[in-house]
């Protein structure tokens, strides 16, 4: 049965001095487009439930980690092992109600606090990735910052602020301010929504995912004349999009 010490060694096989050219020149930064790529796709496949798609996508992922453990293996820096055995002890430190005597354990969240202060993290939102989604982001920075008692105490606060800065937006006239103002506007929403136990990123892949299907029906029923539509009559077919779902 294929377990990962044989994806490592295919991995170790390509990056030899006789292995893939292509494979052999990758570095870190070279390689981490793909890594966020992948994971979007895992991501896609679930939300298309494509089980199939989706075994594949984990595997597309699971190179990734042996690429770049290979890769750090080489410089010295970690192995692979190190990886699993590092996420194997992070999952019983968090879980001590499963693996340890269950008395007086920390929360999830008290964990990973402590585990942040020994890394001698300097900042409340220190290891927020740079790299990540802008509104996932957002909402993470949100979040740290709350921790820490910056936060709104009730809802009512969090939708004024957020007028405030429709107001400004509104106000705003040129360029670099319509674009501060906009960003300002988007990162206040996405506080009022995590206020609301909402997570802006997924809500708004729901929302492109939802866009796109009714979208493609008017396209479908348009028979390709949809540029020499009315806007009335594509709103018609978008409302019986609409109804067409819901049914």
């Amino acid at each position: 049965m294929p377990d990962i010490a044989e994806l490592a060694d295919i991995m170790r096989r390509l990056r030899a001095p006789d292995g893939c050219p292509w494979d052999r020149v990758q570095d870190f930064s070279s390689i981490a487009p793909y890594t966020i790529e992948e994971a979007y796709e895992v991501a896609d496949a679930i939300e298309r439930r494509d089980m199939t798609a989706l075994c594949d996508e984990l595997g597309d992922l699971l190179l990734q980690v042996v690429y770049h453990s290979q890769m750090a293996a080489e410089a010295g820096h970690f192995t692979l092992d190190d990886v699993i055995s590092g996420i194997c002890n992070k999952m019983i430190r968090r879980h001590l109600h499963v693996f340890g005597d269950g008395k007086d354990s920390p929360g999830w969240e008290a964990l990973k606090a402590e585990e942040r202060a020994a890394q001698q993290s300097h900042g409340a939102l220190d290891g927020v990735a740079l790299s990540l989604p802008a509104l996932m982001r957002a909402q993470k920075l949100q979040k740290r910052a709350a921790r820490v008692g910056f936060d709104w105490d009730n809802i009512a606060d969090v939708r004024a602020k957020l007028d405030e800065e429709l107001g400004e937006l509104e106000a705003a006239t040129c360029d670099d301010d319509i674009s501060e103002e906009a960003g300002d506007v988007l990162f206040s929403f996405v506080n009022l929504l995590r206020h609301k136990g909402v997570d802006s990123e997924t809500a708004l892949r729901a929302a492109n995912a939802k866009f796109t299907r009714r979208f493609e029906y008017v396209e479908r029923q348009a028979g390709g004349a949809l540029p020499d539509m009315s806007l009335d009559e594509m709103e018609a077919l978008w409302q019986a999009a609409k109804r067409k779902e819901r049914a």
